[in-house]
């Protein structure tokens, strides 16, 4: 690697979860280059945006993607294509663009001898049904929609490669991250819609009746995790990072109306079947091997979440 600081690609470091990434890794002293779509736009601020070195192409092009790796020591691999809600609509769409061009850049990772690469994969949609909570690293991958099969796929396939040819790998299994830039046009998150929505006094739609438990993970957290998983981690490579306790919808608006300190609209739909009824993570792993866990409180992180979106979206 480069010395103590290696160079980092952030493969899709313009998106909510990439954007923040970029910030912690530049904050950690990393040199930082990001490659992304040509019509996404970082959201960083300018003063951080200046720091990175910016690549723009096509994720299923592998030319565009070796170029981009050319000179990096560790990659974090963010990009889908897909959401959970829309992935079966199109299955051979979402291995073909996810699965298919994620084994192209491991191959030219191998070929430029790159150090590790780090996944964020779905603890929200690799599993399935859970038959016991939390849900550790261990427990049965049942996935029910095609977002969480491919989202494994590429897990086995980082796997293969590491055994293979001693490319380095994390995986880490995210939960449900909110906060700060999550973008509410793109539906990205149940916490972003809903306080959008509430803060313009619109109707917060629910499929179901509320029952329907996640586990809200704060940005900021889930970044020192992914910057912890750059040092060894021992003898897992696979890790769940979440807040290790879960909210129903009905206790998520609760916590916004808490929050807001007034009532939010709310009306109640049929259930979808790609929801999972309960998804509550087992952190136990990475406190342990990744010496991390969650500081932010679901309404301290509701209440930054709440000041980012006045300041984006001047509500």
């Amino acid at each position: 690697m480069n010395g103590n600081n290696p160079k980092v690609l952030v493969l899709g470091g313009g998106g909510f979860i990439g954007s923040n990434l970029c910030e912690g890794l530049l904050a950690a002293g990393h040199k930082v280059r990001v490659f992304e779509h040509p019509h996404v736009h970082s959201q960083c601020t300018p003063a951080v945006f200046n720091q990175i070195e910016w690549f723009e192409g096509d994720f299923t092009n592998p030319v565009e993607v070796d170029a981009a790796l050319d000179g990096c020591d560790i990659v974090f691999h963010l990009i889908s294509t897909t959401l959970p809600r829309n992935s079966n609509e199109n299955p051979s769409y979402d291995i073909e663009s996810n699965v298919v061009a994620t084994i192209k850049m491991l191959e030219s990772a191998r070929r430029r001898g790159l150090h590790k690469v780090i996944f964020a994969s779905s603890g929200g949609t690799v599993y399935g049904i859970p038959s016991q909570l939390p849900i550790p690293e261990s427990h049965p991958t049942e996935p029910i929609v095609s977002y969480g099969i491919t989202k494994l796929a590429i897990e086995k396939y980082l796997h293969l490669f590491y055994t293979l040819h001693g490319l380095d790998c994390c995986i880490l299994r995210l939960a449900n991250p909110y906060g700060q830039g999550q973008r509410v046009v793109a539906s990205q998150g149940a916490v972003a819609v809903f306080l959008h929505k509430a803060l313009r006094d619109e109707t917060i739609e629910i499929w179901g009746d509320g029952s329907v438990t996640r586990d809200y993970v704060y940005i900021s957290d889930v970044v020192l995790a992914m910057i912890s998983a750059m040092e060894p981690t021992g003898p897992h490579r696979i890790f769940n990072v979440g807040s290790g306790t879960g909210l129903s919808l009905n206790e998520l608006l609760e916590k916004i109306e808490q929050v807001l300190g007034r009532s939010v609209r709310r009306s109640y739909h049929p259930g979808r079947q790609f929801d999972v009824p309960v998804n509550i993570l087992d952190i136990e792993r990475a406190k342990q091997f990744l010496s991390w866990q969650p500081k932010t409180s679901i309404v301290d992180g509701l209440r930054k979440t709440l000041s980012s979106l006045k300041t984006n979206y001047r509500i």
